[in-house]
């Protein structure tokens, strides 16, 4: 006899569009101080996101892997909405437009530009070096 699966509602959401918009029995986050696991019934919450991979659990338990950029996540009554700059399957990441993204940040930071560009410049290479990074997990040139 099989156990039904606790699940919760998941909207994942980014500047592209819906990625994910139903039922989910887990999603683990990259949060600051490492990845960050909701399960069903969790406490209210809202949790900083950051660049790295995304695991979810659907309500049948299969998994969906995503890369994520920056943003935030809203836990309330048995309810997530995830909203993120950036969300793609590692699969669909084309590994050397990220790594020519990764050069032009390289480039920008070591240019004498404000605080301002240089922080975007940064910004640009985290979510460059975590395209890549997390693409080479799934074994993807």
């Amino acid at each position: 006899m099989s156990q039904e699966r606790k699940t919760f509602r998941l909207q994942v959401m980014s500047v592209n569009g819906v990625f994910f918009d139903d039922r989910a029995s887990e999603i683990i986050l990259p949060c600051i101080d490492g990845e960050f696991a909701i399960l069903a019934n969790h406490e209210e919450m809202v949790l900083a996101i950051y660049n790295g991979k995304m695991t979810i659990r659907d309500a049948i338990g299969d998994r969906i892997d995503a890369v994520v950029g920056i943003g935030s996540a809203q836990i309330a009554n048995n309810r997530v909405i995830v909203l993120v700059d950036t969300c793609e399957k590692p699969e669909d990441i084309d590994r050397n437009r990220a790594q020519r993204a990764l050069e032009r940040a390289e480039e920008e930071m070591r240019q004498n530009n404000s605080i301002k560009e240089y922080y975007s410049a940064q910004a640009a290479m985290a979510r460059a070096l975590s395209r890549l990074k997390n693409s080479a997990d799934y074994g993807i040139d």
